[in-house]
């Protein structure tokens, strides 16, 4: 089966019932966790930004105390998992702000991170693409924000 294009979907979304879209919301929400997750932030965290990012930091926190310590092999294994979380729900909230605060948040974590990745060429890339891209959002942002967040990316 072959999916259509977003332009038709919406088009024919526009003929549709407010229970029928209800519905078809509960639907998709059955099949797959990424389309409930979104459907969560969207009906009952999107209204407060900030506590929204302050559960992903904790989630961080969380998930960076877990880490298993035996091998770099674990911990950069465990460093792409919470990075590959931290990019999508930075997805769902399509704010640059919010993406630009994970990313340095993140960055933090993996500097402060014991041991140190400084022993890891592959965690050392991962933390340094990580700030470029921060950079580049950073760019295209407020000049006030620009500025907020550049003082955090020089504490980095």
């Amino acid at each position: 089966m072959k999916a259509v294009s977003v332009v038709t979907i919406r088009k024919e979304l526009k003929h549709l019932s407010s229970d029928e879209l209800a519905e078809l919301c509960l639907r998709l929400s059955r099949f797959k966790k990424e389309n409930k997750e979104l459907l969560t932030y969207l009906l009952f965290e999107s209204t407060d930004e900030d506590g929204y990012i302050e559960s992903v930091k904790s989630y961080m926190d969380d998930e960076f105390e877990i880490i298993n310590l035996n091998s770099y092999f674990y911990i950069r294994k465990s460093v792409r998992k919470i990075l590959r979380n931290v990019k999508k729900y930075a997805r769902y909230s399509q704010k640059k702000e919010t993406e630009v605060e994970l990313l340095l948040y993140f960055c933090k974590k993996l500097k402060d991170f014991k041991p140190t990745i400084k022993r890891s060429t592959q965690l050392q890339n991962m933390y340094n693409r990580q700030l470029l891209l921060a950079k580049k959002i950073i760019n295209g942002l407020h000049e006030d924000l620009q500025y907020d967040f550049n003082l955090m990316l020089e504490d980095l």
